[in-house]
């Protein structure tokens, strides 16, 4: 058998190691990644995404930028209130309270997390941190999260914020309902219907087990969802257009079922 000069074969050991861990991804998309691991948005390079990255900066500079009363933390749901429809609704609820909106679209409970433990509490002191976050978490697998899961990420965030912020108040809201979506022909097929229906079970379970973190103090559950489905049981497009993200008519009926809770909190 050929042997290489032990001089030569550390020449080729040094040029092929960072190779292979360049094409070593932190996070396979097929991989399902733990519901309560820190870990930010990245591609298959552990690159993280642009978009996100830039969020998250914006919202380290809103807490430097001055005091913040109410805090809104979640994903494209909460993120949604800064669209321009919705700022009436914004500044007549929250206006008076100096609030921030730390939602980003498409985060799971994982990257709420890695926000977290990267600053985004750090030097704030909000009277109530308005959180709702999961559904994003449960979709199949091998991606998804099981109710279990979910809200033992849930209940891990809730305790970031206690611990980050001991002033602050949580006000946890139970994951919005969803429904079947349609696809890009505007069909809803059968395989929308039984994601949905899925999703829903896993939602409610999930609600079930964040109810407990109520402690009546620091901690308040509220469900609101009532708010956003019909006498048929099923959510209105007038609502919520598809079946996942509230409308302008949605985020007034956010505002409302939220408000008396809210202030009560913020006393």
């Amino acid at each position: 058998m050929k042997t290489f000069h032990p001089a030569f074969s550390a020449l080729i050991l040094a040029a092929l190691l960072p190779l292979a861990f360049a094409q070593t991804p932190t996070a396979a998309p097929a991989k399902k990644i733990d519901a309560s691991a820190p870990i930010a948005k990245a591609d298959a390079n552990g690159v993280i995404n642009p978009g996100f990255q830039k969020a998250h900066e914006s919202f380290l500079a809103r807490g430097k930028a001055g005091p913040i009363d109410v805090l809104f933390l979640g994903d494209s749901i909460t993120a949604g209130w800064a669209n321009a429809a919705r700022t009436h609704i914004w500044e007549s609820f929250y206006g008076k309270n100096q609030p921030a909106n730390f939602g980003i679209g498409g985060d799971q409970t994982q990257h709420v997390i890695w926000r977290i433990e990267n600053g985004e509490l750090d030097g704030i002191k909000p009277k109530v941190t308005v959180l709702m976050l999961g559904t994003n978490n449960t979709s199949a697998a091998p991606s998804g999260h099981t109710a279990a899961e979910i809200a033992a990420a849930d209940k891990k965030i809730v305790e970031l914020i206690r611990a980050k912020i001991p002033g602050t108040k949580v006000l946890l809201l139970a994951i919005f309902p969803r429904g079947a979506r349609k696809n890009p022909q505007g069909v809803i097929t059968d395989a929308a219907i039984t994601d949905a229906a899925r999703r829903t079970e896993v939602i409610n379970a999930v609600n079930v087990e964040l109810a407990k973190l109520d402690d009546g103090k620091n901690v308040r559950y509220l469900d609101i969802n009532a708010s956003f489905v019909g006498q048929d049981g099923k959510i209105p497009f007038a609502i919520m257009p598809d079946q996942l993200h509230p409308n302008t008519a949605g985020y007034q009926l956010w505002a409302d079922a939220m408000k008396p809770l809210l202030t009560e909190m913020l006393k």
